[in-house]
């Protein structure tokens, strides 16, 4: 009788036991602890998750749109998140390819939005949010602008201006731009024209047909109707043409390519053919460079000219380095220099326009006023810098106009690290009046203007230099209005009807995730507090307790504050070891969510096992202002090491760090700064993993080498200072060098060389890891695992 309820209990025994035992199974399934290499370098979208990105909002403000990946398809997929439902949807193919242009530009009265998508032209009126599509071709039609009267879009097709009427839709052409030259007309000689004329002097029906063919050329000529003039650009590239908006003239810039650059060449070793592929790739620094004009075609004369930069003030100013080089310094003779524009960027009036001039060896930047007829400029700001312009707004290439635009129809505002630090200013055209929005020993990082003209939008870093703030100025000035309070990182994408705020917020240890905040504009208070829509990490990310490094500041051999993250071990082992961040100018000691996220990682995974690991800031890194920015103008490997050998003897002196058991790593520059490190201070660093280093300079790119070193063959000093290759003979403890052989940012054969290097001078306590497959930033996991196992395998054997 007792006997089937005995096997029921023993049955379901049996099943309790099995659910306990899957469910162990599941919980140390999704457990990371103890971390390793290999489970932390895995495809991040597999097991953390993925950020939202690409936040963009619905012309009607009502939906926030944004990739996302929340089911760990191969790639990302476009997201709908419904302010009125609360709800995020995935958005199906055929709805998300009828959906309008994510950017464009807006008519006077914010009432129209221009877009392009695939290479046709929509218009979006804001009172419907109906949506007209304006052209339909195989052709691409491109930035979109409406005409001065806003009763015409002018658009880009191939490399000529044209206009369509938004009343009839009648296409109008406004330039002819043609490649290569004009056929020369044929030259008639002198005893050509003697038989010419005595032809027809002597028979009257020769000079009849040609006087009925000359008179009916003339009446042809007059009834064809008006062109633009056909303007030959020979082997020059045009860009930028702006029709002006009383429709009267067309500016654009010519570039000259210099023939003689000679570009490199990337060698593919691994391909499908089973061939040996070329990757063409960029030029050296140093190579000639490509020659900009600026030109102005006057639509009523039928002429075009050059805008001339003779009395540009200072345009014949030579660089202070010519110092070291006397007869360099002695032949500059009032040499003119190199110059780009930007724009003309115009008043919503059409009464003024102002261009942004920037010289090719980066020294300076000109605001100017530009006169269209009279071709005349006038200064209205000169930034001039020793090192190089640069920093948040303004741009640290000369190919950059930076931020600038109209607050009125007299007023510009712009940024300029005229204090040392990046700020807002407003220049009034009429008056001649500067002023500053802000000040202070900080950066605005980002300015958005509002559409009613009232406000500015910023993301400044006042608060600290390792957090990033939203806040709204009056476009007057005044008193900065804080949105955002949580420690962190905040990017803001503002709402059409400016009532709402997307934030992408992130912390250091934890990823960006979206939020939304309400932008109340008469009474912003702490407590109005963004609301989370995403939640993207894994159950399996958040079982690792992520560390929130320390941050700190470490006292600089000349007195500087270094900002630092620092990673304190539980219980430590007595070894440390530093890492230097990649680009140079980039912050890696904040307090949001790293792009060096596996480092982040691994660097929790070296505290674990009891190192104490620091990150830090060094000279050059952004966020601190343009003399931390420039403190490596022409010697790279000079106070950014020497932040690197202070941090060495801080952890000594704080942590007890045993002295012989320092490491060192980094990526890109922070592999350069590795070379320098255990080349030139061998004493100081036990060992290091050198990954994609920079080895010599000279064989880096333009636009950031010549910024920092000038150009090699005007300043061999420089580069003979700062280039690693060249102290090779001081290695004395152990290196491990890591380089993909596809790199065509920072080449493989700048490792092949230090590589032929070593050999020559007989050192044996290296080695170098390639990666037939990987470019610059890995791709493969297999690749991060295989390289962070040699990093961590070197510090545990070494230290």
């Amino acid at each position: 009788m007792h006997r089937p309820k005995n096997r029921n209990m023993n049955h379901l025994c049996k099943l309790t036991l099995l659910l306990l035992f899957f469910c162990i199974n599941n919980l140390q399934a999704q457990s990371l602890s103890p971390l390793s290499v290999e489970k932390i370098m895995r495809d991040p979208k597999m097991w953390i998750g993925t950020s939202p990105t690409d936040i963009t909002w619905a012309d009607d403000s009502k939906t926030v749109y944004f990739n996302w990946n929340p089911d760990k398809n191969p790639s990302d997929s476009l997201y709908a998140y419904s302010l009125a439902g609360k709800k995020i949807g995935k958005v199906a193919p055929a709805d998300r390819r009828r959906m309008p242009g994510k950017s464009g530009v807006y008519n006077r009265a914010h009432s129209f939005r221009l877009y392009e998508k695939n290479g046709d032209l929509f218009i979006v009126n804001y009172k419907d949010f109906g949506i007209r599509q304006l052209t339909n071709t195989t052709e691409r039609e491109a930035n979109p602008a409406f005409s001065g009267n806003e009763n015409a879009v002018i658009f880009e097709r191939g490399n000529n201006l044209f206009s369509i009427s938004l009343a009839s839709g009648l296409v109008s052409q406004l330039t002819d731009f043609k490649t290569g030259t004009k056929k020369a007309d044929s030259k008639t000689s002198e005893q050509e024209k003697f038989l010419k004329a005595d032809q027809l002097a002597m028979f009257e029906i020769l000079k009849e047909r040609k006087e009925k063919k000359d008179a009916g050329k003339k009446i042809a000529d007059a009834d064809k109707p008006a062109r633009p003039k056909e303007i030959y650009l020979g082997d020059k590239n045009v860009s930028g043409q702006q029709v002006s908006p009383n429709g009267l003239f067309v500016t654009y810039r010519l570039t000259q390519v210099d023939k003689n650059a000679k570009s490199t060449i990337v060698p593919n070793y691994v391909t499908e053919s089973g061939f040996t592929e070329d990757i063409s790739s960029r030029t050296k620094v140093g190579a000639p460079a490509s020659e900009s004009e600026f030109w102005i075609y006057d639509i009523k004369k039928d002429t075009a000219r050059k805008v001339a930069i003779a009395e540009i003030p200072g345009i014949h100013d030579k660089p202070d380095y010519l110092k070291d080089y006397p007869k360099q310094d002695s032949a500059w003779k009032d040499k003119e220099r190199k110059v780009i524009f930007h724009g003309p960027f115009w008043s919503d009036n059409g009464q003024h326009a102002v261009v942004v001039i920037r010289s090719l060896d980066g020294k300076d930047r000109w605001i100017m006023s530009l006169d269209p007829a009279t071709l005349s400029l006038k200064l209205l700001d000169r930034q001039r810098d020793e090192a190089w312009i640069g920093g948040p707004g303004i741009g640290g290439y000369p190919q950059s106009a930076g931020e600038i635009g109209w607050v009125d129809d007299q007023t510009i505002y712009f940024q300029s690290e005229a204090t040392g630090y990046s700020h807002l200013y407003t220049f009034n055209l009429n008056t001649g009046k500067k002023t500053a929005l802000t000040s202070g020993r900080f950066e605005v990082q980002n300015v958005v203007f509002s559409k009613d003209k009232k406000y500015f939008y910023l993301i400044t870093n006042e608060v600290h230099p390792g957090e990033q703030h939203v806040y709204r100025i009056f476009m007057a000035g005044g008193a900065r209005i804080r949105l955002t309070h949580t420690p962190g990182a905040h990017e803001m994408t503002l709402s059409p009807d400016e009532k709402n705020l997307a934030i992408r917020f992130s912390k250091s240890n934890a990823p960006w995730e979206l939020y939304l905040l309400d932008n109340n504009a008469t009474a912003p208070s702490k407590n109005t507090k963004p609301v989370q829509i995403t939640r993207s990490v894994s159950p399996e990310f958040l079982s690792y307790p992520w560390r929130e490094a320390k941050v700190v500041t470490i006292k600089a051999g000349d007195g500087q504050d270094i900002y630092a993250r620092v990673y304190e071990p539980k219980q430590s082992n007595g070894k440390a070891v530093i890492f230097v961040h990649g680009a140079g100018y980039l912050q890696n000691a904040h307090k949001w969510w790293s792009q060096y996220f596996r480092e982040y990682m691994f660097h929790n995974l070296l505290t674990d096992k009891g190192y104490t690991v620091l990150d830090m800031d060094y000279r050059a890194s952004s966020g601190y202002g343009r003399d931390w920015r420039t403190g490596i103008y022409r010697f790279m490997g000079g106070k950014d090491l020497t932040d690197h050998t202070d941090g060495a003897q801080w952890l000594i002196k704080t942590y007890n760090i045993d002295p012989k058991k320092i490491g060192i790593y980094g990526g890109s520059y922070g592999g350069f700064i590795t070379l320098m490190a255990l080349f030139t201070t061998p004493d100081v660093f036990t060992a290091g993993a050198a990954l994609r280093p920079v080895t010599d300079w000279a064989a880096y790119n333009q636009s950031y080498t010549a910024n920092i070193l000038n150009e090699p063959q005007a300043d061999s000093l420089a580069y003979r200072k700062s280039s690693p290759i060249y102290y090779a003979a001081g290695l004395k403890n152990n290196l491990l060098i890591c380089h993909g052989m596809v790199d065509v940012n920072v080449h493989y054969q700048d490792v092949v060389r230090l590589t032929q290097r070593l050999i020559e001078l007989g050192k044996s306590n290296w080695e170098l890891a390639s990666y037939p497959m990987e470019d610059h930033a890995f791709a493969e996991a297999s690749s991060w695992t295989d390289e962070y196992k040699r990093i961590l395998k070197l510090f545990e054997d070494k230290l």
